[in-house]
């Protein structure tokens, strides 16, 4: 299901699995190709900008306003910035950018160019993700660090489902 108010740009550059549900007012951006498995929700104000490859495994939760960037300027002041000037003048970071099974990312997030969410991560509201994370743990924070394990049950409901489709 995909609101009619979704923004999608580069659209023959995105592949979708099964029951992906993709909410009002999202904007991806598909310069690269995007990759988005099944069981997906991506929730309302979400931006992808996928400058190189954006993949999102099955099972993932994009909370409200949750921003997946895979290309960022340079802030140090050696260049300038933004997309009207030349490259010549500018120095860009472009990455992709990876989450895995049974992520979750909380409201307000931002995930910046060449982090790895590796599977079962949470991450809680307002996080900034500037560095690969750890299967299975809770992070939060700006930037994010890890505050506990996340527990795995999930998994026997995963096979539960499969198995009921089988």
């Amino acid at each position: 299901m995909i609101h009619e108010t979704a923004n999608i740009v580069g659209a023959h550059r995105i592949s979708l699995g099964d029951n992906v549900r993709i909410d009002e007012f999202v904007t991806i951006k598909a310069s690269s190709l995007i990759a988005i498995g099944s069981y997906i929700h991506i929730a309302g104000s979400s931006y992808l900008a996928a400058t190189e490859s954006l993949k999102l495994s099955d099972f993932v939760g994009l909370s409200h306003g949750v921003k997946i960037f895979c290309g960022s300027d340079d802030y140090s002041g050696q260049t300038l910035t933004n997309p009207t000037v030349p490259s010549a003048y500018r120095s860009v970071k472009q990455a992709p950018v990876l989450i895995g099974r049974h992520v979750i990312i909380g409201a307000g997030s931002v995930i910046l160019p060449g982090v790895e969410i590796a599977e079962g991560c949470a991450i809680g509201a307002l996080s900034l993700v500037v560095q690969s994370l750890e299967p299975w743990g809770i992070y939060g924070g700006v930037p994010v660090r890890r505050l506990k394990d996340r527990k795995r049950d999930l998994l026997v409901l995963e096979g539960r489902l499969r198995a009921e489709l089988a």
